[in-house]
Parts: structure tokens; sequence; C-alpha cells
């Protein structure tokens, strides 16, 4: 490979002079009406050179006005602006939306980490470029620049170069605006958003085999396989020790390796081979950090690349910065075991921060070329590896490292992958489950399999314990269909994450956003930190605490905004604009759809890999809304030139009247299946006194269209997508939607506590009669006041 070729990019770095202001020794860019970039030079001269945290700088900036006055430099729009000391660089104040803002630090709503190994449970996070004061500041001063040739460089000159946010309470406009500076988010294949199987384990070739067996025996669908570190040679010592004239410095650690270990995969192209036929993709892990030694395969003509004798079988140190060490690492090991079967690399740097260039940090240049280099021969790419500063959005997936399996674990992960959207970064994969440490607890497993279904990626992994496996039946018997329960579920919401996917590529939004983003100027909105939006149609709040054993329950504070809210899995509906407490058992937690709601599922839950559906069931919430629902192929870069297909779903509702629109597909056909069987799901409606189905002007004979499912009208739907130009339309007169029976409610709730019976009869059965709230414990009167808040 030629490093020049594949890693050189073609960036709008430079910002229009026009668009600039000089006074003394600082220089301001106007990149939006609230985005200014401040540098600062002792000796006048400015960076127009793309960095490792910012890509492009030539925006349409909007008519600006610019004072210098005192030594200061001020510039800006009626509303928005900065002012700076010209002689320190130091930014005296911002203005958002007319308002003065000093210190630039304040009020930060933060943004992500770079790792949680080690860690037990919250940790503090890096600033994010969105803030409750209305300003925020990227520091780019110490990043290193791009150079044209895809090397990168200190910087010629010392100097502070900050990118001040001035976006008020507006932000998504602030993190779109962070995108288009620092490089978007790209569309991450749609293998990523199934199930992942993980774990640190020496397997042999059979016993990896025999695995993914029983997952398909249990139906049990997965969509990537993961060889961790074992596939390569790691007892190095008992491998290797006494070769003649090599060093034995070089065989003392083995996470180190690139040849396949033949005692435990006597034929791994067979195995990776026989995993593609199962329709799984394939990630195998990664630890560069000592370079290439004498032991293995390729070593002979790595050496000889790099002008090595191979016969001194000396080591060949990792070079991140060096172009040759990584044409040869590309190309003399990662892209033959890719031609073989390896789809992509989980790069697990956890070997510090220094390189051969001062400032260059190896995880960062370890992500941006092993990114690029699988985006090579028109697929997109992807891997999977920790965080390494702002802008590592670029180069999907985040892995968030080794967590201990604790509740406190648990506990930070739904409030840190929502903040991470405050740094453009959208798409964290944990170890679903926890990795190490902890004890075995089989409600934290679940209620962490729970929050897994509803991230970005649901990865299943542990630490190499024989008795640590997260495959559902090594659980107890609830865990275990619980945790199966939510594993089919998962791969039936591929389409509704995908379409997420897109619109994240596509706009900047991230699937997982904390509520403040929807409600800024709603106070209650910062005080909800665990729970968030899970794409543009749910509220989910996962349940980070263990249940009460007196209640079988556990409990969530959620605060819901104006609007009626349906939980997927109780269908109990609530009003907004409150905080209600919401007690679940083990088997569920609040997963609430809002009035209007529509979400596309696939009807196969137990198929590996993740290819556009044949079937899907469309839960349709009454109320008024749409979705458009966005296909392509999956994995290529065709979308680009107009190869997806976009189907829209709309619900309009007065009354109990309600008529859901199935509208003609726009766009590439081939990518869709050119048959569709669509299960139109009215989920919260019980019965109604009639129902209509027209495609274009024909009225289609409802017999056998119309059924019900768990309670709910569903209307079954068969469309040849390929022919069909007309929209679709089901009527549905004198519709009843459900409502909670709240006596029966409380009746189960109270049998479900494990006291004494002749306390429930007692202190229960006169409340029940009389619909007072009964005078009992606090631990067993709040679920019974969840109910009070149930329509």
């Amino acid at each position: 490979m030629d490093f020049k070729k594949s890693f050189s990019l073609n960036l709008s770095s430079e910002t229009a002079e026009k668009n600039t202001v000089v006074y003394g020794r600082v220089r301001v860019s106007v990149l939006t009406e609230r985005l200014y970039r401040v540098e600062y030079s002792k000796n006048g001269v400015f960076t127009d050179c793309a960095t490792q945290k910012v890509w492009n700088r030539n925006f349409d900036a909007p008519v600006f006005k610019f004072k210098k006055q005192d030594g200061y430099l001020i510039v800006g729009t009626r509303q928005n602006g900065v002012c700076v000391e010209s002689e320190t660089g130091r930014v005296a104040y911002a203005v958002a939306g007319g308002k003065k803002i000093k210190d630039l630090h304040a009020g930060n709503l933060k943004g992500t980490y770079r790792t949680l190994d080690g860690t037990v449970g919250a940790i503090p996070l890096g600033e994010g470029i969105v803030s409750r004061s209305g300003a925020a500041v990227l520091d780019d001063s110490d990043s290193l620049v791009l150079n044209a040739d895809g090397t990168v460089a200190p910087r010629a000159n010392k100097e502070k170069d900050l990118y001040i946010f001035v976006y008020g309470h507006d932000y998504r406009a602030a993190v779109r605006d962070f995108l288009r500076l620092a490089g978007g988010v790209p569309l991450i294949p749609r293998f990523a958003f199934g199930n992942w199987w993980s774990r640190y384990k020496a397997y042999t070739q059979q016993e990896y085999i025999d695995l993914m067996q029983r997952f398909a025996q249990e139906r049990i669908p997965l969509t990537v396989a993961t060889i961790d570190m074992d596939w390569h040679w790691v007892d190095l010592k008992k491998e290797f020790s006494g070769v003649p004239g090599t060093n034995p410095a070089d065989i003392k650690s083995g996470w180190t390796g690139y040849s396949w270990n033949t005692r435990l995969f006597p034929d791994y192209k067979e195995f990776l081979q026989w995993l593609k036929a199962q329709n799984l993709k394939i990630t195998v892990n990664l630890h560069p950090a000592d370079g290439v030694r004498f032991f293995e395969d390729m070593y002979e003509e790595f050496a000889r690349y790099m002008g090595v004798d191979p016969k001194t079988k000396k080591k060949i140190p990792f070079d991140c910065a060096d172009p040759r060490y990584m044409e040869a690492y590309f190309d003399l090991i990662h892209h033959k075991y890719e031609e073989e079967g390896v789809d992509f690399w989980w790069i697990d740097w956890q070997q510090g921060k220094k390189s051969s260039i001062k400032g260059l940090d190896p995880l960062w240049a370890l992500n941006h070329y092993h990114y690029l280099d699988n985006c090579r021969n028109g697929k997109r790419g992807v891997i999977l590896s920790r965080f390494a500063q702002a802008g590592s959005q670029r180069y999907p997936l985040g892995f968030s490292g080794d967590a201990a399996i604790t509740w406190e674990c648990l506990r930070f992960q739904p409030y840190s992958t929502a903040t991470a959207s405050n740094i453009g970064y959208t798409w964290w994969s944990h170890d679903i489950g926890g990795h190490h440490h902890g004890k075995k607890d089989d409600e934290l497993y679940v209620r962490w399999l729970q929050f897994g279904v509803f991230s970005p990626v649901n990865r299943l992994h542990s630490t190499s314990n024989e008795f640590m496996g997260k495959e559902p039946w090594k659980y107890g018997y609830a865990a275990s269909h619980i945790a199966v329960d939510l594993l089919r579920l998962r791969r039936r919401l591929i389409p509704y994450i995908y379409t997420m996917n897109y619109k994240t590529y596509k706009y900047g939004s991230a699937l997982i956003e904390p509520m403040y983003y929807a409600y800024p100027d709603e106070e209650n909105a910062y005080h909800c930190k665990n729970q968030y939006y899970f794409g543009s149609e749910l509220i989910c709040a996962p349940i980070t605490d263990p249940a009460d054993k007196k209640t079988g329950l556990a409990a969530v504070n959620v605060w819901l905004p104006e609007g009626r809210y349906t939980d997927l899995f109780t269908r109990r509906s609530y009003a907004g604009g409150k905080f209600v407490k919401m007690f679940r058992g083990i088997e569920n937690f609040p997963v609430l759809a809002k009035a209007g709601a529509i979400l596309p599922l696939d009807t196969d839950d137990i198929s590996n890999g993740a290819e556009n559906p044949n079937g899907l069931e469309i839960l349709a919430l009454s109320g008024n809304g749409s979705f458009t629902m966005y296909e392509d192929d999956g994995e290529t870069m065709g979308f680009e030139n107009g190869a997806f297909a976009e189907t829209k779903f709309e619900i309009e509702t007065n009354g109990d009247h309600i008529v859901f629109t199935i509208f003609p597909v726009s766009g590439d056909f081939s990518v869709i299946p050119s048959k569709r069987y669509f299960k139109v799901n009215f989920f919260d409606i019980v019965s109604a006194e009639s129902v209509a189905v027209t495609c274009g002007k024909e009225v289609q004979n409802t017999d056998d269209l119309i059924h019900y499912a768990n309670g709910s009208l569903c209307v079954d739907v068969f469309c040849d997508l390929s022919a069909a130009n007309v929209p679709v339309k089901i009527e549905v007169c004198g519709a009843a939607r459900y409502s909670l029976n709240k006596r029966e409610a409380y009746i189960e709730t109270v049998s479900k506590y494990q006291i004494s019976n002749d306390y429930k009869k007692s202190v229960f059965t006169s409340a029940l009669e009389s619909g007072a709230l009964p005078k009992c414990q606090k631990r067993f009167r709040e679920p019974l006041e969840e109910l009070e808040h149930c329509l």
C-alpha cells in the first residue's frame, strides 16, 4: 500500500480571509453567527492547517461587525460574539443571545471520557460544547496538524487555539455545527446494531463453533462474533523460549500478537469461513504495543520491508508515526486477514499516550488510520476502540473499557452515554453485564441487558473466568428467559435504530440524547440524568438499582414532558408534565412511547444477520405523528449515490377516528425486498367499530386482515413494493383506547409482595374498597401511588 494515497485527506481547513479579523497577536475567525475561532500567537503567525480535532473551517459566515478598542478585539453579530485581549488572547467574555458570559466553563453539561478501565462507578467527564450558561469552549491548542500526505506533525508555533460556542440553549444546533467543524459521524454498517457475542476466553476452534451452534439452537440471534486476544499466541515463553539468536525480553509479554494460535485454531481460515456461513461479521482483538517479533508468521517479510535483516530476529518496534511501519502494519498483517474473513478490528490499546512524535497519542493514530483503512474498497469503515479526544466521532465505534460488575458501574452508563452526545460522540459500546470483579447477580445482569438493548451497541462481554460467561443459559430460569426475549427484541429493533443511524449521519442527531436537548428551558430536564431519548419516538429510563426484597419491585423516578406516554412493556399510559416514580419487576423497565409514535420492527427475531426485512410490524400509538424509515444495502457507500429507499408512515387521530397511512416507497427499490408484509399494530387500541383498508381507491376485504395480538388491534397488509405507487390507508372508526384496570393492577401488585397474607388483608383490603391509599410503609405504598398516575 501507499501511505499517502491511503491516508491523505481533502479537507477544507482554511477560513476565508474576509471572515477573519487580526488585531495585535490575535486572530478571530467567524465561522457561524454563534461559532468563533480565537487564536493567539506571539509572533502573529496563525494555523490554517487541519488538526486532529478540527477538519473544516470553510463555513459560510454571516455578516458581522468588529471593533478594535483599548487593546480588545470585539467581533460578532447583534446578539452573539466574543471580546478578546489583543496581546494575550484571553477571552474577556462571550455573548450568547445578548447575554454576556465571562466564565466559559461555568455550567458546562460535560462530554465523555477515555475509558472505564479500573473504575467502579461514576468518573469525571471531559467538557462538552454545550452549557447551561449559553457558552462553551473547545480547546484545540495542543492538537497536532494533519499534513497533506496523511502524516501528523507538531504545530510550527506554540499558540492558543480556541473555538467559542455561543449557542445558548440550542444544544442540537451546537452539536450540528461542531460536527461540521470537526468531521461528521459516518453511517454505521447495519450489522453493528444487532447482538454481539464477545468474551475474553481461550476458545478452541471447535468450542467457538459449538457455542455459536448453541445460540442458534436457543434461537438467539447474533450479528457479530468477537474473537478476543487468544486468537494469537499468548504464552510466548512456553512456545518460543530457547530459540537461538533471540532476545528473551521479546517474549515476556503475550498481549501483542499477529499469528493465529494453531493449537487452538488448527484451521483458522476454515473457522472464519464457517462463521461467515452463519451470517456473522467477525471482529478480532488487537494490542499493537509490542510491535512485530521474530515468531510472527509475517516477520521475515515485515522485517525486509522495514530494512531489517530477518536473520537478526530483531524486534521491530511499534511506531504509529512512521508511515513505512504503518504501510507494513496494514498491508502485511491486517489486509491478509481481512481477505480471509476478518471484517474489522477491536483496537484494545492500553499502553499509554506517548509515541515517537511528541503529542501524538497512539490511540488517536490507531483509531484514525485503522478507520480510514477499513473504509477502502468502497465499504463503510468501522472499528471498536476507546475514545481518544474530541473528533473521535469520526472513528466509530467506541469501546468504553473494562467496567466492574457492580450496580455503581451500571448506574453511570445511561447518564454517560447520553452525555457523550454533548461532544458528538454518539456510538458508545459497553461491556454489557460488566467485564470483571463483582459477583454473580442475575438481577444486575438483566438490568444491564435491558439498558444494552436500548443503547447504541449491545455487546455482551466478560473477562477470562470460566464462571463469568454472559450466555443467557448460565443464569437462573427467570433471568435466562428474560435475557433471551431481550436479545430477540434487539434484533427486531434494527429497522428503527438503523433509521436513527441515518439521522445521526445526515443531521447530527444522536440515537441517545439527554432530555434537555428537547426541553432546554425546562428545569426538570436537567434532573433526570439516567433517562434519555432513544431515537425520535421513545424515552427510556433504565433501572439501575436492585429491587426491594419485600415487594420484588425496583424503582426509577421518570420525568415526563407534557403529553401522553405509553409504556411498551406494561401498556400503562401517563399524562406528562411531572415526575412519576415507576416500579417494575425484573421482567421490564420503563420504555415510553409518545402519543403518535411509530416504531418499525422486524418480524424476524431469531435469525443471525441484519438484512432489510421481508416483514415489518409497525407499532403505532394513537395520536398524530409520522416516521420515515431509511434503508440501504447496509455495508457499502452506495447510499452516497442514491442507493437507498425511504418509506413514510403516518398516523392521524381525531377522537376515536384513526387513519394510518403507508406511503409508496421512494428511492432505489433494489436495496429492499420486492414484496413486504406489514403488520400494523395499533398498540393502545383494544377494539374498533369498523376498520377499512384501501390501496389507492381500491377497498380491500378486511375479513382476513384484522386480528388482535396481546389485546391490541392489528391489521395485516401485503405489498408489492416495486409496483405500489399509491398509499395504503387503514381507517379505524370507533377506536377504544386501552385503559388500565386499576383495581386489578392494585390486587396484582400487592399479591406479589413477599409479606404476611394476614397483614395484606388487614391493611390493603379496606384501601382497595375505599380507593384511598393504604396507611403502610412507604415501600408498599409507593407502587400503588404510581397507579394513580396511570390513565
